[in-house]
C-alpha cells in the first residue's frame, strides 16, 4: 500500500529543495513524478516550484476547488505516475487532503506533501491540520531561528520590518514579509534584523 507523507516546517527549511531532489531521484531511476503546486502562490510564475537555492521545475497548478483525485488519475491514465509531490501543501483544502489519501489507498501511488504547519499567528492552516491528522508519515524539516534554536513558527512583517499580529491568514510572500523563529521569539514578536545569534 502506498503511503501519504507530510513534510512540514517553518519557512526556509528547504521544503521545495527537498521536493525537487526527491523528484530527481525518482526520475533518475526511470520513474515518473507528478508535481503539483497551488495556483494562488505565483511568486515565481504560475506552475513553477522554485527553491531558494535557485533550482526550479515546472509543475501543474491547481486551485482550491480542484478535485486532486481526478487530476492525478487523469494523468496516471495517460502515463504511469510513480509518485505525486505537492509544494505549499498548507494551501490545500480539507476535501483535497482526503482526495490525496484516496490516491494512495485506491490507486497505490505515494503522495509527498510539503508545507508549513502554522501561519503567522500560530494557527494551523486548513491543509496542514488535515495532513497532520491523516498522513501516514509526518516528517519535520528543520529551520533555524536567528538565536540558533530550532525555528518552528513564522512571523509576518510589514514593509519596514515591524511584526504584524493581525491580517488575513493567506498573504503570499517570502523573506521580505516573513521570518522563521523559535517559539520564544514568536511570543516576543522579535525577528532578527541582522544581529548575531546571541542577541536577545
Amino acid at each position: 500500500m502506498a503511503k501519504f507523507y507530510f513534510y512540514y516546517s517553518s519557512m526556509n527549511a528547504g521544503k521545495s529543495t527537498s521536493l525537487l531532489q526527491s523528484s530527481h531521484n525518482y526520475r533518475e531511476r526511470g520513474m515518473s513524478t507528478l508535481l503539483l503546486c497551488p495556483a494562488l502562490d505565483n511568486r515565481y510564475g504560475e506552475g513553477r516550484i522554485t527553491s531558494r537555492l535557485g533550482i526550479e521545475e515546472e509543475a501543474i497548478s491547481f486551485d482550491q476547488e480542484e478535485d486532486l483525485y481526478q487530476l492525478v488519475t487523469g494523468h496516471h491514465n495517460s502515463r504511469k505516475i510513480h509518485c505525486v509531490m505537492i509544494d505549499e501543501a498548507q494551501f490545500l483544502k480539507k476535501p483535497q487532503v482526503y482526495q490525496l489519501g484516496r490516491v494512495c489507498d485506491e490507486v497505490d501511488i505515494p503522495v509527498l506533501a510539503y508545507g508549513l504547519r502554522t501561519d503567522f499567528q500560530g494557527e494551523p492552516f486548513e491543509g496542514s491540520q488535515y495532513l497532520l491528522s491523516w498522513a501516514d508519515n509526518l516528517r519535520e524539516l528543520k529551520a533555524i531561528c536567528h538565536c540558533g534554536s530550532k525555528a518552528t513558527m513564522v512571523l509576518r512583517t510589514d514593509a519596514v520590518g515591524q511584526v504584524l499580529t493581525s491580517g488575513t491568514q493567506i498573504e503570499i510572500g517570502g523573506n521580505d514579509r516573513y521570518g522563521s523563529v523559535c517559539r520564544k521569539h514568536f511570543h516576543q514578536g522579535y525577528v532578527n534584523t541582522g544581529a548575531g545569534p546571541n542577541e536577545r
